[in-house]
């Protein structure tokens, strides 16, 4: 049995990713410690209470990633989760009145991309079918550790293995394949389609945590990568976790520590202990000491090799790589408490768009505008949103008749460049809340006066809150020189760092962000991997 501060693996950071590490570890009859600096582990999957009788997600905000494979191995629905399918997919109030739905049904969405557009319904079905080819070849990797290329002919016969897997796949797929990594979001969706609705609404998808426009090259993976997800069997829906996120992480803690895992907040990691290039533990703030055979992080891979490790420890090459990995989503996150639902003009009625994600981006072209407008500016004057109530599917977040909303919103530059060197978003906040409150309401008039309280997030505070680097939701950019084996960089993408018995296991390694589970998954994987060879 391991003494008090003596456990087989410490794993830095109580986001989803390190509860899921701790969970398979425990299971394997490890002794495993997670340490979150935060009063609540969860990560960025948090509910809070952020007005009286209003609970929400902090800051993510929605369910489709999260990996059945997870959800079953460690029994979460077993620790109390629950989770609701979205009764409609998408809504697109336009700013002329009319508006565009997405959901499950086929004939209706024809019907509905018919309004603006004779070919579109039928082109729709064609590129469903086209992403759907793609992501059941793509699905097979992601729980799949990459090939640690440049380190040695066994390595690139795992890639030659893992290519020999696409073989069967006809000239068109390929294309299709090379198209998704290498093009655009708005190249594609215009070779696709006619109507500028649809394409804002497919769109929003490519660009969902990238401070990108459209046209920027490698967004087209970015919309694929949303494509992934399942619900409740489902593939490709969207859902909601009865409680908010912070259900989720709750039910993934309660796992754990069913398991065996030790798990303390209020824990936070100064650095990780090394001896002879290797971790043996971690050192806290306070300086208490704790010696582990192995250190997992789960923290953006930035924190972890600039600011945790001996500097040292690090050749020249990679203390490059890792200062010129891109990170940052120019994301604000707000959210609302509301004496009532907002009216549409494009829809007044209350119904299930209610439920749905609400997108406010009329165009691809309103989107260029706004990340074009974001560089000059420090924020686009006419934001992207996305706008979810949750409350609709789950009344226990807000007092009877009332309702919670999450605003997801874009084109904010983390660092403010336009502004000069001092500016900082501690003085900003406010503005751009009101802009983001007040750019809704011209598609719902009443949502204005029913706003009751807001909590606004804005990069720097997601950064210095969350540890999301440049506010980024993903740990790190979603392109092609950021994924698979170069995620976070080549020679390092199988989740081993450079520091022996180190390694990392958050959304800054493979698959990447979003609520999946997976990069915990794999990085236990290896872990037990390495710690069976060891003992061979």
């Amino acid at each position: 049995m391991a003494s008090k501060d003596q456990y087989d693996v410490a794993i830095i950071g109580g986001g989803h990713n390190g509860l899921v590490t701790a969970g398979y570890l425990a299971r394997s009859g490890l002794s495993v410690i997670v340490l979150e600096r935060r009063s609540v582990v969860g990560g960025a999957a948090v509910t809070e209470e952020f007005h009286p009788g209003f609970r929400n997600s902090l800051a993510s905000y929605t369910v489709s990633l999260l990996n059945p494979k997870v959800i079953h191995e460690l029994d979460l629905l077993g620790h109390g989760l629950q989770l609701v399918e979205r009764r409609l997919t998408n809504f697109l109030p336009l700013p002329d009145g009319r508006s565009l739905s997405l959901g499950s049904d086929n004939a209706a969405n024809r019907q509905e991309f018919e309004k603006f557009s004779a070919t579109d319904g039928a082109q729709y079905t064609a590129y469903q079918n086209m992403l759907d080819g793609v992501v059941t070849e793509l699905r097979q990797l992601v729980d799949k550790t990459p090939p640690n290329l440049g380190s040695g002919w066994g390595e690139l016969l795992k890639a030659a293995r893992l290519g020999n897997r696409f073989r069967h796949l006809g000239l068109s797929r390929q294309r299709d394949l090379l198209d998704l990594f290498a093009k655009s979001a708005g190249d594609m969706l215009d070779n696709w389609f006619e109507g500028d609705a649809l394409k804002a609404l497919l769109g929003f998808d490519g660009i969902v945590g990238s401070y990108a426009s459209p046209y920027t090259p490698g967004t087209a993976y970015v919309l694929l990568h949303h494509v992934f997800g399942e619900v409740n069997g489902k593939q490709g829906a969207w859902g909601h976790a009865i409680g908010g996120m912070g259900a989720i992480t709750q039910a993934m803690a309660k796992s754990a520590l069913a398991a065996g895992a030790v798990i303390e907040t209020d824990a936070e990691v100064s650095s990780v202990d090394t001896n002879k290039g290797k971790a043996q533990g971690v050192v806290l703030a306070d300086g208490r000491k704790i010696t582990t055979r192995i250190v997992a992080a789960n923290v953006h891979p930035k924190l972890l090799l600039q600011n945790m490790l001996d500097p040292g420890l690090l050749n020249r090459d990679v203390k490059h790589r890792i200062a010129g990995y891109r990170s940052g989503s120019g994301v604000v996150r707000m959210n609302v408490a509301l004496s009532e639902l907002p009216r549409f003009t494009a829809k007044p009625a209350i119904g299930d768009h209610h439920t749905s994600g609400i997108v406010f981006a009329p165009s691809l072209d309103y989107m260029d505008r706004a990340y074009s407008d974001a560089r000059r500016h420090g924020w686009a004057r006419e934001p992207i949103i996305e706008m979810l109530i949750p409350s609709t599917l789950d009344q226990s977040l807000a007092p009877p008749g009332q309702h919670v909303a999450s605003l997801f919103t874009q084109a904010f530059d983390p660092e403010l460049k336009a502004l000069g060197a001092t500016a900082s978003w501690h003085d900003h906040r406010q503005t751009v809340a009101d802009l983001i409150i007040d750019t809704v309401n011209q598609y719902a008039p009443n949502f204005k006066a029913s706003v009751i309280a807001r909590r606004v997030l804005t990069p720097l505070d997601l950064e210095t809150e969350l540890g999301l680097v440049g506010g980024d939701i993903f740990h790190g950019q979603l392109t092609p020189d950021q994924l698979f084996s170069a995620r976070p960089i080549l020679g390092h993408g199988n989740y081993r760092m450079p520091v022996k018995n180190l390694y990392l296991c958050g959304s800054g390694a493979h698959p990447g962000g979003g609520v999946s589970g997976l990069p915990g998954h794999n990085a236990a994987r290896e872990i037990l991997r390495d710690m069976r060879w060891r003992r061979a």
